[in-house]
Formats: C-alpha cells, structure tokens, sequence
C-alpha cells in the first residue's frame, strides 16, 4: 500500500486529489495539510469533503510517507520539495516550479529567482503517456500544466511526425471553466462576472504556460512551429476545451493523419481518438482522467479539438496516473 500526503489540500486540485486516492485500491491517505485552516477538518472547508483532520506542513513526518502531492503556488512549492526529498520521501509536484528546466526562463515568466534550481536536471515532465520510462526511477515528477496537457497531447503526434509545415505558427484556442484560476478570490472570478459571459486573457504570447508547451514541442521536433496561444475564460466549474489550427506539409492526406494518432494513441487508456466527423467537448471528459481528441481537415490545415477535466487529467487524475507508473502499480488503478 503507497501512502501518500497531500501538501495543500484545500485548493480545487487538492480535493480532487483526496477524492481520488480515497478510493484508491494501492493508496493510503496518511495526512493532508493546510497552513490556513490547520485544526478544522476538510469538511469544514468543502462540504463535499471528508473528515479528514488538517494540519500544519510543520506537523506532517513527510518521512513517513512514499509520496507527496504538493499542491502549492509556484515558489512556494519548491521548498516544500526540498524538504520532502531530505526526508527521503518522492514528490509529485502540481505547481509550475519544476516543470521548466532553465531557472532563466522561469524567472523571466514567473517573477522571482527559482528556489531550488540545482533540482531542475532532476526533475522529470510528467506527462505520463510520454514520460513512462523516466517516471519509475523519478525522485521529483513535475505535473504538467492543465492547458499544456490539452495542447500537447493533441501536437504531439503531427509534431513527432514533422508533418507541420516549415515555418508555420500554430495558433491554440483554449477555453476553461474557472477552478483553473484557483480558489483565491478574485473580483473578475465572481459569479456576476463570469456567469453568461467568455472572456478572453493573456493572449498571444502572454500566458505562462506558453514556454512550457514550446519547451516540451522542442524536444518531439527539431523545428518546432511558432505558437500562438490564447486562453478563455468560461463560465462553467470545470473542463477545458483546445482548438489547435495546424498547417500540414503538403502531401499530408487526411487517412494519413488519422493513421498516425491511431498508432500514438490506440492502447493508451486515458486518451480517446473520436472518429471522422466528431468534434470533442467537455461532457466527453467531466469528471474523468481522459483527453478527448477530434481531427478536423480543411484545405491543408489539421484542426484538433482536445477536450480534458483541468482537475482530473489536468492536475490530480494525471497526478495519480504519475504515482501509479513511479511505483509500479496498474496505470489506471484508482481512475477514470
């Protein structure tokens, strides 16, 4: 049984993760922490919690677990995991702090000097579909980015197969329901703001996660393209839903396409290929650890359509799905 802390348990992602591994058959919660609400239960925070006691992070033995989930803001995370693998227990990291590999560029988007980057060469990207060989050995596994796992998922195979027109931009459409922004409150997260509306933010090239994606497109492509990514706003509780317009190299038929997401993704568990004609959404995936993908062809342009739960793949599904290959059990034990 792998016993399991989760560091920051009162954010969207880290109920999920309580939910989630409370039915876990190879997991055990042994504590979840909360430096806000430390001596109250997690049912006193969400009703739809259970009456697991929270305490303070300098409470917890961290040594006395095999995994840590740290769901915690960018810099503030990466102490926390250089304490935890001290204490000689592994780390799944849900924050942003060591998912990029240059302390440099992290800086330059995040705003402060990283934490710990003599970690970063350690730390590997969990995207679990492709990161499954490096993730049994893994000390630090950095969960992907919500907006990244859609994108990636739906480039990977055209980006693998340099099927991508020379010098073309790929522009990323992306909308997600508001738990993407987290539970801190914000004027424009109000349910007078966000209700019957869509509001687009950081577009272009402003959004954070944007040298993730070109980070991990450049090591599935000598030539990457340009991205252009902009991201939504939409009023639903979760889901996000990617529109990715890709040129093709000319010659690219649309069986061709088709053959090589089939070969990339027909055995994998959690990502689904719909067929001809169909487009994904979010009620593909609600509540589950699956991405859904929908190929679209028009001239010589692939449109992808890749629809995920931003707090089961996006976060604490493909989170789960990371523990469950670092200690050997069955992929899918636990998810859905």
């Amino acid at each position: 049984m792998i016993k399991a802390g989760i560091i920051g348990a009162t954010g969207y992602t880290g109920l999920e993760l309580v939910k989630t591994l409370s039915q876990h058959p190879g997991a055990r919660i042994e504590f979840v922490t909360s430096e806000t609400y430390a001596g109250h239960e997690l049912s006193d925070v969400f009703a739809s919690g259970p009456d697991l006691p929270l305490i303070a992070f300098g409470s917890s033995d961290v040594s006395a677990i095999d995994v840590a989930f740290i769901c915690l803001p960018h810099s503030a995370a990466a102490p926390i995991v250089v304490e935890t693998l001290g204490a000689g227990t592994r780390v799944v990291d849900l924050s942003a702090d060591f998912r990029l590999l240059d302390a440099a560029i992290y800086a330059r988007w995040y705003g402060v000097e990283h934490p710990a980057p003599h970690l970063l060469s350690k730390s590997v990207y969990g995207l679990t579909e492709f990161a499954r060989d490096e993730l049994p050995g893994a000390r630090i596994v950095a969960n992907p980015g919500c907006y990244p796992t859609s994108v990636l998922l739906a480039l990977q195979p055209v980006l693998a197969a340099s099927a991508i027109a020379v010098g073309a931009t790929v522009i990323v459409d992306s909308k997600a329901g508001v738990s993407g922004a987290g539970r801190s409150p914000r004027q424009d997260l109000h349910f007078v703001e966000v209700a019957e509306n869509c509001s687009p933010y950081k577009i272009g090239r402003a959004h954070r996660h944007l040298p993730e994606m070109e980070q991990v497109m450049a090591w599935w492509s000598d030539d990457p393209p340009d991205l252009v990514f902009s991201p939504h706003l939409l009023p639903t509780s979760r889901g996000i839903l990617s529109t990715v317009y890709v040129p093709l190299v000319d010659g690219w038929t649309e069986s061709r396409v088709r053959d090589i997401y089939a070969e990339a993704y027909s055995d994998e568990p959690f990502v689904r290929t719909l067929p001809a004609g169909h487009l994904a959404s979010l009620a593909h995936v609600a509540n589950t650890n699956c991405c859904c993908i929908g190929l679209s062809f028009t001239d010589q342009m692939l449109i992808v359509t890749s629809a995920l739960d931003n707090l089961v793949k996006g976060a604490a599904g493909q989170a789960v799905q990371n523990m469950n290959v670092m200690f050997g059990l069955v992929e899918t034990s636990g998810l859905v």
